[in-house]
């Protein structure tokens, strides 16, 4: 029996591809703050989520199986944030809201880290049957 390591992970190593992903969008919010005009963006795990979904296609043992194939979404996964206060020179970075954003994504990345280290660890485990 073959090892899948998408299977293996469940998931949370691409929990932490978009955190490290949402921690550069921040970073580069947190930059910018005092560029003229600059929009602050974010990234939606749904629409990254969903855009990765549309280009996969399911794997299928049996012809009679649904084929599953889906439409490449356009959309960017970048998306606006709505300003609560813009500034007057067209600036939308909040520098609060960023730096609060990014504290809690770093704490979601280490916890996705801290379960993809004991997911590895358990493989290890079960392998060397310790």
């Amino acid at each position: 029996m073959a090892i899948s390591f998408a299977s293996a992970f469940a998931g949370h190593d691409k929990t932490l591809e978009f955190r490290s992903a949402r921690a550069a969008v921040l970073a580069n919010n947190i930059a910018n703050a005092d560029t003229p005009n600059y929009k602050a963006r974010d990234i939606s795990f749904d629409s990254l989520l969903n855009a990765e979904s549309s280009r996969l296609k399911l794997a299928g043992s049996n012809p009679r199986h649904i084929s599953g194939e889906g439409v490449a979404s356009e959309s960017e996964e970048l998306l606006f944030r709505n300003a609560n206060q813009p500034s007057l020179d067209g600036n939308t970075v909040d520098m609060q809201r960023e730096q609060a954003e990014y504290a809690q994504n770093s704490l979601q990345f280490d916890t996705s880290f801290m379960f993809l280290d004991r997911k590895i660890s358990g493989m290890k485990k079960a392998l060397t049957g310790n």
